[in-house]
Parts: C-alpha cells; structure tokens; sequence
C-alpha cells in the first residue's frame, strides 16, 4: 500500500495541522524491544540525506517509512527497531530537518508549525520544544520531534523565525508557541 504524499503545510491552517497530528498514527516503536541484530548499513547525512550502503535512497517513500520505525536509544544512539529486529543506523547530526515554516498569531498567542524533510509536521510547543544547541562549526537551532529525536532547522527557516522574533522585539529574543517560550540567541 503506498504511503499518502506530505501534506503541502503553506495550503494548511494551524488547526489543521493540530488534526493532522491528532490523526497520525506512527508504530509504536518505544514498546519494541528486541535483540540487537547488527547494523543496517545505513546512515542520515548532516544534510537529511538517507544513504543505504554508501548510495543515497532515492524513494522519498522508502525514507518516510524508514523514518517510522526510527528510535533513538538511551545511550543516544539510534536504531531502527521493528517487533521483531533492531538495527543501528548511523545519524551524523540529526535524522531530520526542519524545510518549512507555518506561523499564525502574534506574541504569546504564536503558534508555529514545521514541515519536515519526511514531509512529517511538528507543532512547535512543551513538547516540542525549540531549542538552540552550541556545536563545533557554531549554534544550531535544532526541534524536538519525537522520542528524543531531533531536527536541525534549516538555515532559511531558521532565519524566518529570527525575523518574526526581531519584528516583535521581544527580550530576550525568542518567540512563543502553543503557549511556551523560545529563546532564539541562546540566552534561556
């Protein structure tokens, strides 16, 4: 059965992207726990890119559904795990990245949506929390997904939400969503 293409987020109200993920219905991949059976032979790029056996997957489906039966480990390492096997898949940053942004409201009445390379939408918000996060090569704003799994915003989107927060001059700089707050320069 093939997966529904991702929904076009710049067509979608808020509200419609909160039923959206109200509708959404993943595996329950945190209630499998299988043996280990070795490594995938996979890897996510730092740019989203899902590679298999050094060559990038092509099937934007493969990677979605890939994607639904991805984990992440205490230790931090990720796997994916199905009711019947684990296999460690390599992340080189985080497995997803943050493409697009929808926002609607203003001050603490904000709320933001995010549309990832999976085409899977994330509602900024307790939690799903922004954050800004100190690497080697400088800061990067990363988005809580799932599970402990992240995704890097992407530098343009990054760059919107840093607009909409000089725009409302609020200090520190940040904006709020579905009731939280979100330091964007790194002071909270």
């Amino acid at each position: 059965m093939p997966m529904e293409p991702p929904p076009d987020l710049s067509s979608l109200s808020l509200s419609d992207v909160a039923r959206l993920l109200a509708e959404k219905r993943l595996p329950p991949v945190e209630k499998w726990n299988p043996d280990h059976c070795g490594d995938s032979d996979m890897r996510i790029a730092r740019d989203g890119t899902w590679f298999h056996q050094g060559s990038p997957i092509g099937r934007e489906a493969m990677v979605r559904l890939f994607s639904t039966i991805l984990r992440r480990e205490p230790d931090g390492s990720h796997v994916l795990v199905t009711p019947v096997e684990k296999l460690s898949i390599e992340v080189e940053d985080a497995p997803f990245i943050a493409v697009e942004l929808k926002s609607e409201g203003e001050g603490r009445a904000r709320n933001l949506a995010f549309r990832l390379n999976t085409g899977d939408l994330v509602a900024a918000g307790p939690d799903n929390a922004l954050v800004l996060r100190e690497t080697p090569d400088g800061p990067h704003p990363y988005l809580h997904v799932r599970g402990g799994l992240e995704a890097l915003i992407a530098r343009s989107v990054y760059y919107e939400l840093m607009n909409l927060a000089l725009d409302e001059g609020a200090q520190p700089i940040g904006l709020w969503s579905n009731g939280a707050f979100f330091a964007l320069d790194g002071s909270a």
